[in-house]
Order: structure tokens, then sequence, then C-alpha cells
């Protein structure tokens, strides 16, 4: 299985380079006002598909922190309880 894993991965990895070297060219990005900016296509990608994953995944993150945290919580034993605390004078 862990075969599988790595040659999915390297799979992946070829195609995206593969991809890059045959998409190597200048795209003009219009931004604001008379404001352009060249950048190579496969950055674009990868800025825009990172903006579109990363915050998801750190909404994710945060979320199976925080039951993590609550399950931890759960899971440890309860607290012995405390003795009982007398009024009783000692005797002289």
């Amino acid at each position: 299985m862990n075969f599988l894993r790595t040659l999915f991965w390297v799979v992946v990895a070829v195609s995206l380079a593969i991809f890059s070297s045959r998409n190597w060219t200048d795209v003009t990005v219009n931004l604001w006002g008379n404001l352009q900016a060249d950048v190579k296509l496969p950055m674009l990608l990868l800025v825009v598909f990172l903006i579109g994953f990363l915050p998801p995944f750190f909404i994710l993150r945060g979320r199976i922190w925080g039951l993590k945290r609550k399950l931890a919580v759960a899971e440890r034993p309860p607290a012995p309880p405390a003795p009982a605390v007398t009024d009783e004078a000692a005797p002289e």
C-alpha cells in the first residue's frame, strides 16, 4: 500500500512538472488602476490554488484540534472527592 501511495505522488509530481514546463508563459494580470503584473502561468495557478485551499484547511485543522482537546478532557478520570471538613473542636 505504501508503494501505491508513493507511486501516486510521483505521478502527480511528474504531471505537474510536465504541465509547468509546457505552459511556462507570461500572463498579464490587471490589478487596480493602470497597474499590471506579468506572472508565469504555473505560478499564478499555484497562488490561486493556495488561496482557495489554505483557509478551509486551517479551519478544518482548528476544528479537529478543538475536538481533540474536548475529547482529552472527557477521557480524563474524574478527580477524587475532597475529604469532608468537620467543625469539631480538638479536645483540650
